[in-house]
């Protein structure tokens, strides 16, 4: 049977995640294909009071009782900052690389197997499909904004909360927007934004000032919000025109 492998592992999410696959595996390892830490916890960002410790399990066939099995777990382990794992199928991976291709190029480009084979390393990403679901974020992302300016009546509290509800999960769309300018995409998040901007002309300022208001390091009047406001609305459609324009 394989066995847990943290070799490479940030120390502190070792020792957090550890016990936490041990209880999955017990009992359950003969339906568990694989096991992947993802995300911030593998890769230099990782901040030990800000990052959540996130994960896939890739199960050989889904099975309900070990959901149940995991529900209760996260009172136990949230505390922790260890996210409830992604529960997939190698069949469900094969079957929605077309659904969700930002996604598993994220995966692909960002993970760590610790247990079992590394079914991510070799998945192929259509770029026909990439370029699509790219549109589809931007162009969900604006007409957020614009609700969300609309709904927050001006109000300051409201509109950093559309502000930062709307970065979420950006770094995976500007790394999979750099892939399909034709470059790598770097791991680490200074130098993916770096890269971003070089391939698409765009100031990356912005962005990054917009993941200092998430994380609570930037405090910004009105004023200064509606600015930020009115810099990344223009900046996210300038990246929806070259997505549009891009013939894949």
């Amino acid at each position: 049977m394989p066995t847990i492998n943290l070799e490479g592992v940030i120390p502190s999410v070792a020792e957090k995640i550890h016990p936490f696959i041990e209880e999955i595996l017990h009992g359950h390892s003969s339906n568990i294909h694989s096991y992947h830490l993802i995300g911030s916890a593998v890769i230099p960002d990782y901040n030990e009071n800000l990052s959540d410790i996130n994960s896939v399990v890739v199960l050989h066939s889904m099975d309900l009782k070990f959901i149940t099995f995991l529900a209760p777990l996260g009172k136990k382990y949230g505390k922790k900052r260890i996210a409830a794992p992604l529960v997939m199928t190698q069949e469900y991976i094969r079957n929605s690389r077309d659904a969700f291709p930002i996604e598993f190029l994220d995966f692909k480009l960002i993970h760590k197997t610790v247990y079992g084979e590394d079914i991510f390393k070799d998945i192929e990403i259509a770029r026909p499909h990439l370029r699509l679901q790219c549109e589809r974020e931007i162009k969900t992302k604006l007409i957020g904004l614009r609700q969300g300016y609309i709904s927050s009546l001006g109000k300051k509290k409201l509109l950093s909360t559309v502000l930062v509800g709307s970065i979420v999960g950006s770094l995976a769309l500007f790394r999979a927007i750099i892939s399909l300018l034709g470059k790598k995409p770097p791991i680490a998040r200074s130098e993916a934004l770096r890269t971003y901007e070089a391939v698409t002309g765009i100031d990356a300022d912005i962005f990054k000032r917009l993941l200092l208001l998430k994380s609570g390091e930037l405090k910004l009047s009105e004023g200064e919000l509606l600015a930020l406001f009115e810099r990344y609305y223009h900046a996210l459609d300038a990246t929806g025109n070259i997505i549009d324009e891009l013939r894949v």
